[in-house]
């Protein structure tokens, strides 16, 4: 009888406290013998080490200058059963793809970016494309730059995050970048399952917007906005509207989704004159919108229901590595100081290597999302 081959999981490490290169080489001794072939790695640091990322990766090229590095700074990052807030940490996650099996997306940041002519016929001679971005969190291309590429490749699934830190907000591609987008491109070789859990329900139907000005929102289903969310968030919640900017929220249904898929965007403003309402995105009339509330419950179990379907599909293989980027309002601002969103995901998946950061919005499938966690394994 035959037996499967063993697949190893991959390398990873994590340190904490210290300066830049020496917790770099700490690292480095915890990954143990490098490989002499070229291939990728994940790199991500709290955003206090963000000045001495120069250092860390020269320290990295020094030790082995044929591994590619991509990653970002966090306001946190995540490792396996943990996650590192206030404090000069990094972690890396060093993989085995061999190098016809990825390609980095170099940073750029035009307003109008564009692959390079080779890197997109390498992507069509794939077939087939999965992922992994970076972004400055300010940078406006982003969500254009994510169509263009999405339309350029025969198919693709892209999933990320946009860096968060208090003081510029740095990515990693074989350099290190404070503004525009970079990552990585894999091939169908690599096995990847990814998906996403959400950290707020709706509260009510989907409404269609009938009257709509920029970020404003002045009727839904031929009443005044303000009137309808007013209805669904009870007059109890109304009585002290400063709770509602971090209660409720709107929720863009994607068009399409079998799923109920949606995407969470701040509710900013009230005028109670007018009685129309401010969102953190453009409005258009025509489109759909729901009210949503935030709170550690529901996001506590969206996040199981994620972790069971990932299971599923896992379906007893072994896991070589996941990638986590999570909403900087989760982590310990919904699921308490000890570590427990990402303890979740080995408590139902088993343990594996795990690395991550905590973004100021995050990519799934191509598009920005808000309050959630995009969990990618490699199988």
């Amino acid at each position: 009888m035959l037996q499967e081959s063993f697949v190893p999981p991959f390398r990873y490490a994590h340190a904490c406290h210290g300066d830049a290169v020496t917790l770099a080489r700490q690292c480095l001794e915890q990954l143990g013998d490098l490989p002499e072939e070229p291939s990728l790695g994940f790199l991500y640091t709290t955003s206090s080490l963000g000045a001495e990322l120069p250092f860390i990766l020269e320290t990295l090229r020094q030790a082995a200058p044929q591994l590619h590095w991509v990653g970002s700074v966090g306001m946190g990052i995540a490792v396996s059963n943990r996650e590192l807030y206030d404090e000069r940490a990094l972690s890396m996650m060093l993989t085995d793809i061999p190098p016809q099996q990825f390609r980095l997306i170099p940073n750029t940041d035009s307003m109008t970016p564009q692959l390079p002519a080779e890197l997109e016929q390498w992507c069509r001679e794939q077939g087939f494309c999965f992922g992994l971005l970076h972004a400055e969190p300010t940078y406006a291309a982003t969500a254009t730059f994510i169509e263009q590429l999405q339309a350029a490749l025969p198919a693709s699934f892209i999933n990320g995050g946009l860096s968060s830190a208090e003081e510029g907000a740095q990515q990693i591609a074989d350099g290190v970048f404070d503004s525009g987008l970079s990552g990585v491109l894999l091939s169908p070789e690599v096995t990847v399952l990814t998906d996403h859990t959400q950290g707020c329900s709706p509260i009510g139907p989907v409404h269609h917007i009938d009257q709509a000005e920029q970020h404003l929102v002045l009727r839904l289903d031929q009443r005044p906005a303000l009137d309808v969310l007013r209805e669904e968030v009870g007059e109890v919640l109304w009585r002290d509207l400063n709770k509602l900017g971090g209660y409720v929220f709107v929720g863009m249904p994607i068009p399409g989704s079998d799923t109920g898929d949606y995407q969470v965007r701040n509710l900013l403003g009230l005028d109670l004159e007018q009685k129309l309402i401010a969102v953190g995105d453009y409005m258009e009339e025509r489109q759909s919108l729901m009210f949503c509330r935030r709170d550690g419950n529901s996001a506590r179990e969206d996040m199981l229901r994620m972790l069971e379907r990932l299971k599923k599909r896992i379906a007893g293989r072994p896991v070589r590595g996941g990638v986590y980027v999570s909403c900087l309002g989760r982590g310990r601002n919904q699921f308490g100081d000890d570590a427990a969103e990402v303890k979740m995901i080995s408590e139902v998946l088993g343990e594996f290597p795990l690395v991550g950061f905590f973004a100021n919005g995050e990519l799934y499938n191509g598009r920005l999302y808000g309050y959630t966690g995009v969990l990618t394994l490699f199988l």
